[in-house]
């Protein structure tokens, strides 16, 4: 039976064809462009790719953007039997205008591993390192969080970083850390790298918060799992959702009262995360466009041996 590490340089592969497709259109101003051709490049990536393969989630149905469908079947079906979670383009409109933090992504492991999600509303997650496992809860209150956190780091205040989305519904949350005294990095768009890099050591980022979409949940707690850290996510409830949303999120099978953690988010023990940078941010540079092709940073983890790789792939686009 052929493994998920055997595969793993694959699955690198479909994340470094979308962030071609998304590259070649930065800057442009349409986010449904840059998606559709993230969906449509990796698409054909995957279709090259020896396995009996499931997307069982994928961000855009929310903004109603071009997206791989619910339960797409992809894959040569000639290898294991695995299911993703893709976000082709995570920070769409980022990359719309040329702006940092832009990347693609997946999660991979085999089937009735990973959690789904819908892309139906927002999801208040906290990402940290492994310090913090089993110390954190969503029941605590912002401030109590952040200062446990520092706590297990033996960071002061004043030297925790804290990375977030940059949005009106985070405000709130803004003043408390402000108030608080850290160091804080505001984002466009990006929330899978940004919790990612919060498990990184020595990445300078110490602690990911804030309510984000679905499908980039499920796919960074699978990165954080394999880098040892601890992330929690739950149902984010706002006056502005749609009544009807718990509804559709309970008939999907979500918990809407459980905090999720990341052995929760992405079961058991082989998992692999993959992602390609499509404009330079906090985890990985941007595709670089040369006279022949072009040039992608991409890193790839996976359990169980806990194995990072970054890879610089080259491309060359003229003479194929």
């Amino acid at each position: 039976m052929v493994s998920l590490r055997a595969i793993a340089p694959s699955l690198t592969r479909i994340t470094v064809a979308a962030a071609i497709g998304a590259a070649l259109h930065i800057g442009q101003g349409n986010c449904d462009l840059i998606d559709q051709k993230a969906v449509d490049f990796s698409r054909a990536a995957l279709a090259q790719t020896d396995i009996e393969g499931e997307v069982i989630n994928c961000e855009g149905p929310k903004d109603n953007a071009p997206a791989f469908a619910l339960r797409e079947k992809v894959g040569t079906g000639r290898g294991p039997k695995v299911e993703f979670v893709v976000d082709p383009v995570d920070g769409t409109t980022a990359a719309s205008k040329g702006r940092k933090d832009a990347i693609s992504a997946l999660a991979c492991a085999p089937t009735e591993c990973l959690q789904v999600l819908p892309d139906d509303g927002y999801y208040f997650k906290v990402a940290t390192d492994c310090n913090s496992i089993g110390k954190i809860t969503l029941d605590m209150t912002l401030e109590q969080i952040v200062r446990t956190v520092a706590k297990e780091k033996n960071i002061s205040l004043g030297n925790f970083t804290v990375i977030m989305l940059e949005r009106d519904r985070h405000k709130e949350m803004l003043a408390t850390l402000r108030k608080l005294g850290v160091r804080i990095i505001l984002i466009p768009d990006g929330d899978i790298a940004a919790a990612v890099v919060s498990c990184i050591p020595n990445s300078g980022v110490d602690l990911l918060v804030g309510a984000g979409a679905g499908p980039e949940a499920t796919i960074a707690a699978t990165a954080v799992k394999c880098l040892g850290g601890t992330m929690l996510a739950r149902v984010w409830q706002d006056v502005k959702d749609d009544p009807k949303r718990l509804g559709r999120l309970i008939e999907a099978g979500v918990d809407v009262k459980k905090t999720y953690c990341e052995d929760e988010l992405a079961r058991g023990k082989e998992l692999v995360f993959a992602a390609s940078g499509i404009t330079k941010g906090e985890l990985l540079d941007g595709v670089r466009l040369i006279p022949e092709g072009a040039m992608v940073h991409s890193i790839c983890m996976r359990l169980p041996s806990g194995t990072i790789e970054r890879s610089e792939t080259r491309l060359r686009f003229k003479g194929h």
